[in-house]
């Protein structure tokens, strides 16, 4: 039999994530919490709160020990998995666009929405430039080395994760790009 999950916070489920480990799923939601959960046991491990709008992007970072939470709320908070307490909060300024946020899988590099982040540190390292018009959805490889974006102007770009340089510019679609892998 497959596990039951609480109804009412997937009634409202914005996103998901499962850590890298595959023993965790987290669930983000319209009413501002993100959840944790055990996908053996189909059990809540813990809420995490403390946004005041919808959660819309969450990611665990490799070793599964910490994940971050970006809301509607123009802010992207980085948590202890163990323990569901926040570690950092990282204000943006508002905007009109989708707040995209990711964790690096190797250097605790957060993106978020062209910015890129210090996770343990919360300090700023780099603005990521060349697309026309919002990022839609953003990745990291698994070596850390590059950060792909994809944009509603139509186009993707590969970036160079320590030099924050743009190394590819992938132009073809009719339309925007609403995601990359």
């Amino acid at each position: 039999s497959f596990p039951t999950f609480s109804i009412q916070h997937f009634l409202l489920q914005v996103c998901l994530s499962f850590n890298l480990q595959s023993t965790l799923v987290a669930t983000g939601s319209m009413d501002t919490t993100a959840k944790l959960w055990d996908i053996e046991k189909g059990e809540e491990i813990v809420t995490l709160s403390g946004h005041s709008a919808e959660i819309i992007a969450l990611s665990f970072n490799t070793s599964g020990d910490r994940i971050i939470t970006g809301s509607f709320d123009h802010t992207v908070a980085v948590w202890d998995v163990g323990t569901g307490r926040e570690q950092n909060v990282l204000i943006m300024m508002p905007t009109k666009n989708k707040v995209v946020a990711r964790y690096d899988l190797q250097k605790n590099y957060l993106y978020l929405s062209m910015q890129l982040w210090n996770a343990i540190t919360g300090t700023h390292i780099a603005t990521l430039t060349g697309h026309s018009d919002e990022i839609l959805d953003v990745c990291f490889d698994y070596a850390g080395q590059r950060i792909a974006t994809a944009s509603a102007d139509g186009s993707a770009r590969v970036y160079n994760a320590e030099t924050k340089k743009c190394i590819a510019k992938l132009e073809g679609h009719g339309g925007e790009i609403s995601k990359v892998s």
